[in-house]
Order: structure tokens, then C-alpha cells, then sequence
């Protein structure tokens, strides 16, 4: 597969006033199916500033994804076999970027450039929770769907918006996950876990993970030894980082972006700190990035996940579309990031194809009554079906860790392909 062309639109200026006028109505229906050549779908994610790398991977990846439907791959998924969307004629996708610059008021005015310009069908997005609230808010008001790829904070399904749907867990699985960990690990050693120390950047995302696991440290009777909130792409974490030290605690919960996560890492290491046990929630570090940047410093850091790499057996899909994300991203693997929004895109494809339309309301419910099996997926969930909040009811998060340079799966048993390595 020729490799990906990178396409980025930068924001535009505000819109007039008849752009204005559209906000709180719904848009004109769209054509019929047999009138459609191509479907726009618009994708905001961050292309410049720190977070970029992580934009530039989920235009590989949606683009992977976009290639699967629009080809001829033949690949053993839902949407594999490829030659455009069947219901609507043999349509062909066709993404339109625009830049967040990571910053939510940006996205919130990218997005209604998408939707009222562009004339963009879905948003696919974002990264950051802080950015998703903005977007689906934009979407709900202008009656789009909002595929919400790899945002986490359970309160984005909460904001009672009838245009938000999430194929993938929210921190609230994730967390328990981590719990059920914790306790499956304890029982299996003798070494019960007695204390956790959080450590978080106060956006959404991590005050949101902060705050339920706190909730689950309570309840299953261990001490949250430190509760540390930080400022997002902070100029230091030394004092944090002896804040966590000083706690000695069994395992160090963080909920950083890759940025804080290399600082995070690198910081332990110069102050001589070395946690008993890293147990991340996701985001900054499993990202490539991180892993680039610190080196064997990453190595027996473990992850919540909500995806397995190594799962071939259950996901045969999974060798060839990793095979078509390296050859179109400088020979990187994907990860949970990644095959979430890959995920995200395959999602909105099955239900363009059987709404045979991309009129928003036929597609809205083509959306809610999404039934997959996981089998059909690169994921290692039961299956994605929404509730009525727009969330997948089926997704279940694994936990990995870095071991010897790769990622490996650890639990739960039943998909774990190796055990824990280090001791706590």
C-alpha cells in the first residue's frame, strides 16, 4: 500500500452570520444513496503543538481504516472486504482533517467548519476529553453524528446528547479493570496491594480518572497514600514526584498525556525514585512517543488497555491491518490509540452501509441499533451495541505490560499471552 498522504486543514476564520443562523437547527437532508460517489467524514484531532505525533498516528490510522473500505484487501472484519460502502452504491470515504491544536475552543470552531462548510456527514475524534466535550456539543446542536474514538472520561456520555456514541470503554471500565487487577495479582502472590498513589493532570480526563479511583480504592478497603493533581504540560513535576515517594505506595496510579508521562518518568529516574509499580491509565504512555523517549526506563510499566496486539488467535484480522498501519506510518505497530480509531471509522462505515443513506437522522439510527460481534473487530471486546446514552455496552479493557520492548497482555488470564514480571 503507498503510504499515507497527510492532509491537514488549519482553522479558518469565524464563520459569518449565515453560517451562525444554522446553529440549533437541523441540517438539510443529504442526497440519496444512489447519488453518492463519496461520503466526507471529518476527523479533528491535534496536527500541531505537543500532541501532534498523536494526530499525525490517527490520520494513519482512520486512513487504514478508509483504504480497508475503499480497497480491495479482503480482510476477515466487518467493512474488510472492501469496494466502497455496498449500501450506498459502492461509495467511497473520504476523510477531511482539521487541526485541534489541542486547544477545545479550536476544535469546537473546527468542528462547525466541518459540519457547515465542508459538509461533512460524522466527526470522528479527538484525543483529549477536554476537546470532545466541545465537539459533541457542536454535533449535538447541529444534529451530526460525533464517533467518539478514543476520549475516556465517562462524563462525555453524560452531557445527555442524543449525537454521541462511543465504541470504546470509559474510564470507568478502565478503572475497574485496574481494581480487578490489583485484587486478581494480590490474591495470586499473598501480597495483598495496601496502598495506591494517584497522580493526575487536571483536565477532565484525569480528574475524572482521579475521582473514580478514589472511589474504587475506597471500596476495595486500600489507602489512597497520595492524591496529586498537576497543571497539563507542566515545566516540572519534581515536586509531585517527591510527593509520590514520600507516599511509598504499593502502586502509582498516573493519568498523563505523553508530555507529563515522559517528564513524569524521566523525573523518577534523576531523583533516584523507583515506584514499586506503575499502573498507567492509558493516554501519554503507551504512546510510541513515550516509549521512544524514555527508554528502558518504560520497561515492566503496565497499562489498562483496549487493545491486544498479540490477540491473532480470537482477532485474525488484526496481522493484516497492523501490516497496512506500518507500511503507512514509518513501520509502527498500533496500539490502543490507534486500533481504537481505526475501530471508531469501521463503526460508522457499517452504519452508512446499512442506513443506505447519509441523511443524519437515517444515520443516527442505523448508529443506535449498531450490533457487532468482537469477533468482527480488532478488539478484544464482546461486541459494540450502544445504550442509549451512546455508549458501548460490550467493550472490555485488558491490562498490559512492557516487557522486554513489546507490549504483552497480562491479564484478564483468559486473553493474557504472559505474566507479570517484577514484584509488588
Amino acid at each position: 500500500m503507498s503510504g499515507i498522504k497527510r492532509r491537514q486543514i488549519l482553522a479558518s476564520a469565524p464563520l459569518g452570520l449565515a453560517g451562525a443562523a444554522l446553529a440549533g437547527t437541523a441540517l438539510a437532508p443529504r442526497n440519496a444513496a444512489a447519488a453518492e460517489k463519496e461520503v466526507l467524514i471529518g476527523c479533528v484531532y491535534p496536527l500541531s503543538g505537543p500532541a501532534a505525533q498523536v494526530g499525525h498516528d490517527a490520520q494513519a490510522a482512520l486512513q487504514v481504516m478508509a483504504d480497508i473500505v475503499n480497497g480491495n484487501h479482503a480482510i476477515p472484519m466487518l467493512m474488510g472486504k472492501g469496494g466502497g460502502i455496498a449500501g450506498l452504491g459502492g461509495a467511497k470515504i473520504k476523510l477531511i482533517f482539521a487541526d485541534s491544536q489541542n486547544n477545545p475552543q479550536i476544535a469546537q470552531s473546527e468542528t462547525q467548519r466541518l459540519i457547515t462548510q465542508q459538509k461533512v456527514v460524522a466527526i470522528v475524534g479527538s484525543y483529549t476529553s477536554a476537546t470532545a466535550v466541545t465537539i459533541s456539543q457542536v454535533c449535538n446542536r447541529y444534529q451530526v453524528p460525533y464517533i467518539s474514538a478514543e476520549n475516556s472520561a465517562p462524563s462525555l456520555s453524560e452531557q445527555g446528547l442524543t449525537w454521541f456514541f462511543r465504541p470504546s470503554p470509559t474510564d470507568n471500565d478502565f478503572s475497574q479493570a485496574m481494581f480487578d487487577f490489583l485484587e486478581a495479582h494480590a490474591k495470586e502472590t499473598g501480597k495483598p496491594i495496601k496502598s495506591v498513589a494517584i497522580i493526575h493532570e487536571n483536565s477532565v480526563f484525569g480528574s475524572d480518572s482521579a475521582r473514580i479511583q478514589t472511589g474504587l480504592a475506597k471500596k476495595a478497603g486500600i489507602k489512597v497514600a497520595a492524591d496529586i493533581s498537576y497543571q497539563a504540560s507542566t515545566p516540572s513535576l519534581q515536586v509531585e514526584v517527591e510527593r509520590l515517594r514520600a507516599a511509598n505506595a504499593d502502586v502509582v496510579l498516573p493519568s498523563s498525556y505523553t508530555s507529563d508521562a515522559i517528564l513524569m518518568v524521566r523525573t523518577m529516574h534523576d531523583l533516584g525514585y523507583k515506584p514499586k509499580a506503575i499502573l498507567a491509565q492509558d493516554a501519554g504512555f503507551i504512546d510510541p512517543t513515550f516509549l521512544k523517549a524514555v527508554g528502558p526506563l518504560a520497561e515492566g510499566v503496565m497499562s489498562r488497555s483496549s487493545f491486544s496486539i498479540d490477540a491473532v488467535k480470537s482477532r485474525p484480522a488484526i496481522p493484516a491491518v497492523n501490516a497496512m498501519y506500518k507500511a503507512a506510518n514509518g513501520n509502527k505497530d498500533l496500539n490502543d490509540l490507534t486500533s481504537r480509531e481505526v475501530t471508531a471509522l469501521q463503526v460508522l462505515a457499517d452504519a452508512l452501509n446499512r442506513a443506505k443513506s447519509t441523511n443524519n437522522m437515517a444515520l443516527r439510527t442505523a448508529l443506535r441499533e449498531t450490533d457487532i460481534p468482537g469477533d468482527q473487530t480488532i478488539m478484544p471486546w464482546k461486541g459494540i451495541k450502544f445504550d442509549k446514552t451512546g455508549q458501548n455496552i460490550e467493550g472490555n479493557p485488558v491490562i498490559m505490560q512492557y516487557q522486554k520492548g513489546e507490549w504483552h497482555t497480562i491479564f484478564p488470564v483468559d486473553v493474557a499471552t504472559a505474566t507479570v514480571e517484577g514484584s509488588f
